[in-house]
């Protein structure tokens, strides 16, 4: 075997010791111990402080994060920190979620009697559940491995993973539990692709004022194009005596109409414009325009470039371009 092959193979027998030790987890995993995890995060009604050493604190600063993010307030909290005044982050109402494999990291037992003193709840999440972690816990979570998936056996590799899989099988069923919805993950995502997804509106990229092109029905095909360049648009929408949108005409029509007749220049925007044009409301999420653009193109799976969008009677109010949806990073 070449010094290539048996570096993929390395990397594929890691890959099956560490799916296999999460799916043995699942075997062996105590139900009462998840369940009483479960109810001390989902009661808590301070924070989550979220504590660890090495491999397994970088895990547990995950944990910290995923939870922040699905509605439950937490942060991390370095043990070295801890000895040196940060303890006083903590509160009596808070819960203490601890992160040590061995049980007996000797920064994280220098902190535990403070959290003793103070009567908060300790979730551990332990490969030993003898340890001074897990005795001090009023849930353990029991994250041992046979081995570990390094070629000495040495480095935390299955054993953090397996941590990292139940951790965030935790953070899961609490956000589960809160009936958590993409919303408000949105709300504390707002510079995110899904917070963009979620929280922007029509309104809220739609182009208004001179960016957009308006004509009135006793326009020429002329007007229609000094307006299009006019407002850097790619359509004009036609509008009634009573500011209704009528139709639209974009400056692919234009192209189209005046290389099949010249006259079409100075003839009524009537002849020519599109009566059977897409409207799109303002008050809708971005996204969901994603579909009507499409479905306002003959062509299945082609989405139209652009949409007039109106008021209840109507009127147009803005024009909604596919490239500026592409540019909010909503496509």
């Amino acid at each position: 075997m070449s010094g290539k092959q048996q570096w993929l193979a390395e990397a594929y027998r890691v890959l099956d010791e560490e799916a296999a030790a999460i799916q043995y987890l699942r075997t062996r995993l105590d139900g009462s111990e998840l369940e009483c995890a479960v109810k001390l995060l989902l009661e808590c009604t301070g924070r989550v402080v979220v504590t660890g050493m090495g491999k397994s604190g970088a895990v547990g600063r995950k944990f910290a994060s995923t939870l922040s993010s699905t509605g439950t307030p937490s942060l991390f909290l370095h043990p070295a920190d801890g000895v040196h005044g940060d303890l006083g982050v903590i509160a009596p109402n808070d819960v203490i979620a601890a992160f040590s494999y061995s049980g007996e990291t000797e920064e994280l037992l220098a902190i535990l009697p403070a959290f003793t003193r103070l009567g908060v709840p300790i979730i551990a999440f332990t490969g030993r559940a003898g340890s001074t972690l897990a005795r001090a816990a009023r849930a353990t979570l029991n994250v041992s491995v046979e081995k570990e998936a390094c070629i000495l056996s040495l480095a935390p590799t299955t054993s953090t993973t397996v941590m990292l899989a139940l951790s965030d099988a935790v953070a899961v069923a609490v956000m589960s539990a809160r009936s958590f919805t993409p919303e408000a993950f949105a709300e504390l995502h707002p510079a995110g692709a899904l917070g963009r997804r979620l929280l922007l509106r029509v309104e809220d990229v739609m182009r208004t004022g001179d960016a957009t092109a308006v004509v009135t029905e006793a326009a020429s095909l002329r007007d229609a194009l000094f307006a299009i360049t006019s407002a850097h648009a790619g359509a004009a929408v036609v509008v009634d005596r009573g500011g209704r949108a009528i139709g639209l005409v974009t400056d692919g029509d234009v192209r189209r109409h005046l290389l099949e007749d010249l006259s079409y220049w100075d003839r009524p925007i009537t002849e020519t414009m599109n009566k059977k044009f897409g409207k799109v409301p303002a008050d809708i999420p971005a996204y969901e325009t994603l579909k009507l653009l499409e479905s306002f193109h003959p062509d299945p799976g082609t989405r139209v470039g652009e949409a007039p969008v109106v008021d209840a009677e109507g009127r147009p109010i803005g024009m909604l371009m596919l490239k500026d949806l592409v540019k909010a990073g909503i496509v």
